[in-house]
């Protein structure tokens, strides 16, 4: 964000970001493309793990929270293209405005603990068996756990439910959206810094190294095991998710910080880029399908028979071990000390 002092002047820096045609045609273009792209993949995703996919595992009930997060951001980008196309000039009102800045950051965060959320359940599932055994089942515990996130979420991004956001430009005739926000949005700098390390301490760095933890565990156990085709695509998938995970979150939570800190106390901005990974982060909502498409066998199947396609992919052929492993089925590795010479055996639980 820019920053203003008072309700009226801005300074060069900040009117010449506003005047950046070139970058608001590029960022418009990324939300047009992902709004395609999400509605449709998530839309088909919703379905299927709401009407087609049963059990309703701790992995699934993740999925749909996730899938549900996606979604509405889907509904509300082309206000932000409307807004991106007009020269950042915001004509629907300070309430839409807050909705449209709450919607963007409680997809961003929310993404990012359900992502830790699943990783969490693959880590158990494949490193802990007996743990996972003992703990899957009990499904109300993974709706406690989305509606926890949503609270969290909810609660860190409050200053953004209370405050106009709004900002009139009278240099350029514009009024923005979320783009120039005051100092007087918190009551100190403290409140200030304490709401930034918020976002970027407890709702990004710790989830990311949590989900990094459980993916590399996951990685290095798969790695252990006999060399089938089902583990390398298993650990090929661990490392999709991972990089997906560190390129759509990762520079914007970074530059966020680093922009702040440096506009607040050198006057200089990082604000241009910021903006650019913000539309490069709601990348991961049209990105989950694809993922969920690749990692899980069941939901191949049921979206080709939604779509009528009755061949399976040499993916889906009995050609392979009939007990896949996937990060996001319900699935997992045992130690195989009940078993001959320590070998190591896959459980089907779902």
């Amino acid at each position: 964000m820019a920053w203003s002092t008072n309700s009226t002047k801005l300074d060069n820096i900040t009117l010449s970001l506003f005047q950046n045609t070139t970058a608001s045609t590029a960022i418009s273009i990324i939300y047009i493309v992902v709004t395609v792209i999400n509605l449709t993949g998530n839309g088909l995703s919703m379905w299927l793990l709401l009407f087609r996919t049963s059990p309703k595992t701790p992995s699934i009930i993740f999925m749909i929270n996730l899938t549900l997060t996606d979604l509405v951001l889907g509904l509300v980008l082309p206000f932000q293209i409307k807004y991106q196309m007009q020269g950042h000039n915001w004509s629907l009102g300070p309430g839409v405005c807050r909705l449209l800045t709450l919607v963007f950051f409680a997809n961003m965060y929310c993404s990012i603990l359900t992502m830790t959320a699943i990783s969490g359940d693959r880590y158990l599932g494949i490193c802990w068996p007996m743990l996972f055994r003992e703990t899957r089942e009990r499904k109300s515990f993974a709706v406690i756990g989305c509606l926890a996130m949503w609270t969290v979420v909810l609660s860190v991004l409050y200053p953004l439910m209370t405050t106009d956001l709004t900002f009139h430009v009278p240099e350029l005739g514009i009024t923005t959206c979320f783009d120039v926000l005051k100092r007087d949005m918190l009551p100190s700098m403290e409140a200030w810094a304490a709401f930034l390390l918020t976002l970027f301490v407890i709702l990004f760095l710790i989830p990311f190294c949590i989900t990094v933890f459980c993916y590399v565990g996951i990685i290095r156990k798969l790695a252990r095991v006999s060399k089938t085709n089902q583990k390398e695509k298993a650990i090929r998938l661990a490392v999709t998710v991972l990089t997906v995970f560190t390129l759509c979150f990762a520079p914007n939570n970074i530059l966020l910080l680093a922009h702040t800190i440096r506009r607040l106390f050198y006057g200089d901005s990082l604000y241009m880029a910021y903006k650019l990974t913000l539309s490069l982060s709601c990348l991961n909502s049209c990105l989950d399908p694809f993922i969920y498409y690749f990692a899980s066998r069941e939901f191949r199947q049921k979206l080709r028979q939604m779509l009528r396609l009755r061949t399976l992919s040499s993916l889906d052929t009995g050609k392979t071990d009939p007990h896949r492993e996937s990060l996001y089925s319900a699935q997992y590795v045992s130690g195989g000390q009940g078993g001959e010479n320590g070998r190591v055996s896959v459980k089907q639980h779902c």
